[in-house]
């Protein structure tokens, strides 16, 4: 006898990416940072004794909230904390849409945006992108007309990795009649001629919800630690009414503040990450896999067919190499690639050789 909650029996859960026990594989199927976090992450870890660990830690991690505030230049009211990303993800659906509420996402996206939407019962918007995988004009129209509560937006774009500029971003929030989240999860990872910014358009749009995480450009993906940025009063409801107590704790908000205080450390991995990822790409453009271009820490690689992606994909994992392969509409065809070390791309360059080949 099953006891889940209809529409949690008829879902499908998230599937994370492969996540092997061996040391001898080349992990290029998740997007972590190859480089390790700062060293003033480690120093912090090292000062912390046990004996700090019987008290709870502050609820609101009050002093990530000012380390990330001065950052960013906003208020630490304007800083939410979480435990990681998704946990915002979950929190901005839990609390703006409701059962029968409609959630919109361009599609392809993060996969788990379907997966939360469901599990609050939410009816899901997907809007497909175009064949040059940009948003239709129409797509604030197509949510405010669905009458839309909540949309998700991951930029840079996840898969693709593409840009999509702060100004476009600012004209669908003054046009969209709900929340808008936009998940910059790659973001440390633009190339810094793109003058990309959204943080300030947080004062003037009440309605925009910008999530950050330290999972990617800070190399703590293992440390589970996200936050969100936006006006006082949206944040709110999220701080005070529908996020879990102590949802941070005491070791993750030390480091999390060590990391932010670093910035200058993770700013060298960015610009490695960038200097690879221009190389990788050229490199496979000349095997005959092209990619799109990407202003994230990975690659969306265009192979013949499905079926060659598919072979490419296993090739590449009996050699020890792992990439994302998406059994899914528009993207069978193709494989993201994590941008490594210059010696993990390396040895991805020389297999794809031989199997293109």
């Amino acid at each position: 006898m099953s006891y889940e909650r209809a529409n949690i029996e008829s879902m499908a859960g998230y599937v994370p990416g492969e996540q092997p026990t061996s040391t001898g594989v080349i992990k290029l199927n998740t997007n972590e940072n190859p480089y390790p976090a700062s060293s003033q992450v480690a120093a912090a870890l090292a000062r912390i004794q046990v004996e700090e660990l019987r008290r709870y830690p502050s609820p609101t991690a009050q002093q990530f909230r000012e380390t990330a505030a001065r950052y960013h230049q906003v208020s630490s009211d304007n800083i939410l904390p979480t435990n990681g990303g998704d946990e915002l993800l979950r929190l901005a659906i839990t609390t703006f849409a409701g059962p029968g509420d409609v959630v919109g996402i361009a599609e392809p996206g993060y996969s788990l945006y379907p997966v939360l939407t469901e599990v609050q019962d939410c009816r899901l918007l997907p809007v497909p992108l175009l064949d040059n995988w940009s948003l239709p004009s129409n797509f604030v129209a197509i949510l405010n007309d669905a009458g839309a509560r909540l949309a998700l937006l991951v930029n840079p774009h996840a898969p693709t990795g593409m840009l999509l500029s702060a100004q476009q971003l600012i004209e669908i929030a003054s046009s969209f009649h709900g929340v808008l989240v936009v998940d910059e999860a790659y973001v440390d990872f633009v190339d810094p001629d793109q003058q990309y910014d959204l943080t300030s358009a947080i004062k003037e749009h009440d309605n925009l919800l910008i999530l950050r995480t330290l999972s990617k450009g800070y190399s703590l993906a293992g440390l589970r630690f996200g936050y969100g940025i936006g006006a006082k009063e949206l944040l709110a409801p999220m701080m005070f009414k529908t996020r879990d107590s102590y949802n941070t704790d005491y070791i993750s908000q030390q480091l999390a503040c060590a990391a932010i205080d670093a910035v200058d450390d993770a700013r060298e991995s960015w610009q490695k990450v960038r200097s690879e990822r221009a190389r990788l790409t050229k490199e496979l453009d000349q095997l005959g896999l092209p990619s799109l271009p990407s202003q994230t820490n990975f690659i969306l690689t265009q192979c013949p067919n499905a079926d060659s992606a598919r072979e490419i994909y296993h090739g590449l994992k009996e050699s020890g190499i792992l990439v994302r392969y998406f059994d899914q509409d528009r993207l069978q065809d193709k494989l993201r690639i994590t941008v490594g070390t210059p010696e993990q791309n390396q040895r991805l360059l020389q297999s794809l050789k031989l199997l293109v080949s």
